[in-house]
């Protein structure tokens, strides 16, 4: 029997630096293994040379190799190639993408004749939950690699820009944060950069971007970019949802799970990226099961992986921005109006869109957005504050975790907050935990003034004025980080008349009504039928995210009712 074989000289271990948990990464299966994996696909041969997927192109399935030896490795935006692991019988090619048919990272040549099963996307799928414990290693095996891929610094898409120009630090949170492998150079590091940074730019502030397919990208947007590299996909828009989530938070994220897990059809839309606010926070402590705490990303990343192991549609970057209701023999249709033109239609609609972080009143603060002013804290940011003072505006436990996670990085942490201190607005291990930290200096009774620079560059200055006598501070600083509370997200619903509260917040249940008449809506159902909201964009949610899931969870069955009530069952399951 073969097992895979590391490459030389070291590629591997440059490559992944999971290395020790390489034995995970790339398990080997029994034959019995093998047999209980072959119900699900079909038996495909390759000739020497051959190539079984092609990095930047749509990756058939996961391959289970049968006889024969498949080397992958990964190539650059510049065409230069690095191997991974040659992988033989009784192991298996693919990582998380394939699990909703995503294109491929890496290039797979046969090395001799080789005889192989392709599972496909949905059948994989069901292989995870029909095999549990066989699923489980294959699963674990998915997450790591894509896990490699991440930290190889590697593969993907290339960013190529200047590290003053804020446009890069844009793209590159919108990739961390949704989990994307990609790497970024500075054309001052890297010749061959410097050769295609100055073919296509027209100055130094401009951003291209090399797709792993070859296309070249010009300061893209995060929709043209997240198109161009394949998150987009336009067939996940066709036909009907049973549910259409808007929203990837830890509310939608839940609903996604729980639906796609009864079988129905789930396509989830998000904006930005899956985990809301949640996925910004730099570690949450008093979530349930994690005493030792766990960052939002990673939390968010799990529920991400899981949603997709079901069959949840996952669409990201897709902004809603209205919502049209018609009626068919009774029954409403739903359709969401997305930004780029195009539209998803759903028998039901789950509304869990959050909130989005408020702007302060301050002069300067829009065209510094993305440039030095950002709303929450990622691992990229802590890295680009490493040994540089920053400005952190807001007092609650989010601020809280963000000041500690940066102040880990920066040298200072210069925290504005509007009250005389913490102990109002604060949970109290946290105000203990931020008084240990010597580098976070507290400035109560004080507000954002004002910010400089050059949009171009980013921000350069930061002005700071004390409330209670109107001192005036300026400091050469630029990162600031707001956190000052959030607004619901529910522009996009007013074309459609659901009823909000006096802040914009939805109604559910007894606040409302619906067409059966008021205070007959159930407890998560909107003022119309078929609309539901949970987590924070819902009026008198608790706003944490152990209620969000919970709720995320507790819409599922009022789903079901509503559509076997009219007469359009989304999962041929019974209701729970």
């Amino acid at each position: 029997m073969h097992t895979s074989r590391s490459v030389p000289p070291n590629d591997s271990t440059q490559s992944f630096p999971l290395e020790q948990r390489r034995n995970d990464m790339f398990p080997q299966l029994s034959e019995d293994e093998l047999e209980r994996v072959a119900r699900f696909g079909t038996q495909c041969r390759y000739s020497r040379g051959d190539l079984l997927f092609t990095a930047g192109e749509p990756r058939p399935g996961m391959f289970v190799i049968l006889q024969g030896h498949v080397t992958v490795s990964q190539r650059d935006g510049f065409g230069r190639s690095r191997p991974i692991v040659t992988q033989g019988r009784g192991q298996f090619i693919a990582e998380v993408g394939q699990l909703s048919g995503r294109r491929s990272f890496v290039d797979g040549h046969a090395d001799d004749d080789v005889g192989a099963l392709l599972v496909p996307a949905s059948q994989l799928r069901a292989l995870l939950i029909a095999e549990a414990d066989l699923g489980e290693r294959i699963l674990r095996a998915l997450i790591l690699r894509r896990m490699g891929l991440v930290q190889s610094n590697f593969a993907g898409p290339v960013v190529i820009g200047h590290d003053y120009v804020a446009d890069v630090a844009l793209l590159r949170t919108f990739l961390e944060r949704n989990g994307y492998p990609h790497h970024v150079i500075d054309p001052n590091d890297d010749e061959a950069a410097l050769a295609v940074h100055g073919r296509y730019a027209t100055s130094g502030a401009d951003v291209v971007v090399i797709c792993p397919n070859g296309s070249v990208l010009l300061n893209p947007s995060e929709v043209s970019l997240g198109r161009a590299i394949g998150m987009l996909d336009a067939a996940t828009l066709e036909g009907t949802a049973d549910v259409v989530v808007v929203g990837a938070g830890p509310a939608g994220l839940a609903t996604a799970v729980y639906s796609a897990s009864e079988g129905m059809r789930v396509v989830v839309l998000d904006c930005r990226s899956f985990g809301g606010q949640a996925g910004a926070s730099a570690r949450i402590e008093n979530y349930l099961g994690f005493p030792t705490g766990i960052s939002g990303q990673a939390l968010a990343g799990r529920a991400f992986v899981q949603a997709q192991k079901f069959g949840a549609e996952i669409v990201i970057p897709a902004q809603a921005i209205a919502l049209e209701c018609e009626r068919a023999e009774g029954n409403p249709r739903f359709t969401v109006m997305l930004a780029d033109g195009s539209a998803v239609r759903g028998k039901s609609v789950v509304i869990a869109s959050g909130a989005r972080y408020r702007r302060p009143d301050t002069p300067g603060i829009a065209q510094f957005e993305g440039r030095g002013v950002r709303y929450g804290a990622s691992a990229t940011d802590a890295r680009m504050c490493a040994g540089i003072e920053v400005v952190l505006v807001g007092a609650g436990n989010s601020a809280a975790q963000a000041a500690v996670f940066l102040a880990a990085h920066a040298s200072r942490v210069h925290m504005l907050i509007r009250g005389p201190g913490l102990t109002e607005s604060m949970s109290r291990y946290l105000v203990e935990r931020i008084a240990a930290t010597g580098n976070i200096e507290l400035h109560p009774y004080t507000e954002l003034a004002e910010l400089d620079g050059d949009p171009s560059r980013g921000l350069e200055r930061v002005t700071w004025r004390a409330r209670h006598d109107g001192r005036i501070e300026r400091h050469d600083i630029r990162n600031v980080f707001l956190f000052i509370g959030a607004d619901p997200e529910t522009d996009w619903l007013r074309s459609c008349g659901v009823a909000l509260d006096a802040h914009g917040f939805v109604r559910t249940g007894s606040a409302c009504s619906t067409s059966a008449g008021p205070g007959v809506a159930a407890s998560l159902e909107t003022s119309m039928s078929g609309l539901f909201a949970v987590g924070d964009v819902r009026s008198g949610s608790v706003k944490r995210i152990g209620g969000a899931i919970g709720e995320g969870a507790a819409v599922v069955p009022l789903v079901h009712r509503f559509l076997a009530q009219s007469n359009m069952p989304g999962a041929q399951v019974t209701a729970p």
